[in-house]
Order: C-alpha cells, then sequence, then structure tokens
C-alpha cells in the first residue's frame, strides 16, 4: 500500500461510522444490509460510507448472487499498524531523549 492510499485509510476512518463499519468488518464479512441492521443509518448511507472506506483501500468486496460481501483489506489495515507503530516508536524515544536530558540537567 503506497503512502497516499495509508492517508486516505486516516481520512476514512476520521468518521464515526466508517469505524463502525470497519469494527464490525473485523468481525466477519458481511453484505450491505447486515451492516445497515446493526448501524442506526440507512443502507444508503452504509454503501456511501463503503465506497469512502473501499476508495481509500481499507475494504474489498465480492459478488455472491446478486450481493456484495465486504471484508476488511488486511495488507491496507496492516499498513496502517505499521504507520501507527512508527509513530509510536518516534514519541517513545522522543520522550525517552527529553527524559534523560531533563535528569542530565537536573544532575549537573
Amino acid at each position: 500500500m503506497d503512502t497516499d492510499r495509508v492517508g486516505d485509510g486516516w481520512g476514512a476512518l476520521a468518521d464515526g461510522t466508517r469505524r463502525a463499519i470497519v469494527s464490525r468488518l473485523a468481525e466477519r464479512p458481511m453484505a450491505v444490509g447486515q451492516l445497515a441492521d446493526e448501524l442506526p443509518v440507512t443502507r444508503s448511507a452504509v454503501s456511501q460510507h463503503l465506497k469512502v472506506l473501499k476508495d481509500a483501500g481499507l475494504v474489498s468486496e465480492r459478488a455472491v448472487g446478486t450481493r456484495r460481501i465486504y471484508r476488511l483489506n488486511p495488507t491496507a489495515v496492516a499498513a496502517l499498524r505499521d504507520q501507527l507503530d512508527t509513530f509510536w516508536q518516534r514519541a517513545l524515544s522522543s520522550y525517552v531523549d527529553v527524559t534523560e536530558q531533563q535528569a542530565t540537567e537536573e544532575g549537573s
């Protein structure tokens, strides 16, 4: 997954309804109707949110008869996690640097 798509993924997850959809799809693949039954939004709204998630690469779909079944794209989710892990490691490293500098200044 390229950097632009990772950025799109974070933007797509900025919406609470889309996060709720991702949470449900993390449990199992689902059709639009199943998702709408579990959320306080219409089927049409779920479809629009799924389009955003799909455009960001976070969700894929496959046809099963006349229905479309949506599932999380594990590669895209892993890319987001990798980026978050990178942010976390940088934050921890910066924290260690600051605390070591403070300890050195206090010991002087």
